[in-house]
């Protein structure tokens, strides 16, 4: 019977082979996904800031304050928000940075079985 030391090392009874695959998979499954999640959040947020808007006017109409129009009010949504409030880079960096941690970590657990 072998050793543990002595024993081959093999690359998917690592915890951090596998932490590198799926966080490789996550930046091709971004990469796919990336046009269409900005036509979807740039919906998703318009109609949040439609709802922020309608809320401030609710909250001014029971104050007693005048109304406003909200359709005189409104604005392009590009130039209103031109960012997206939730960028798609956020999840590109920490799956990035997700994949180098694992990487390197696979290295020196596969440098110290050698």
């Amino acid at each position: 019977m072998e050793s543990p030391q002595h024993q081959p090392f093999r690359l998917t009874d690592s915890p951090w082979f596998w932490g590198l695959a799926f966080s490789l998979m996550a930046l091709v499954g971004i990469g796919l996904i990336a046009r269409k999640f900005d036509v979807r959040q740039r919906q998703v947020e318009g109609r949040f800031l439609g709802r922020q808007q309608a809320a401030i006017e609710r909250s001014r109409r029971s104050a007693g304050l005048p109304p406003v129009d909200l359709a005189e009010e409104s604005h392009d949504r590009e130039i209103a928000q031109p960012r997206r409030i939730v960028p798609l880079w956020t999840l590109a960096t920490a799956a990035g940075l997700a994949a180098i941690g694992s990487g390197i970590m696979l290295h020196r657990e596969w440098l110290s079985t050698r």
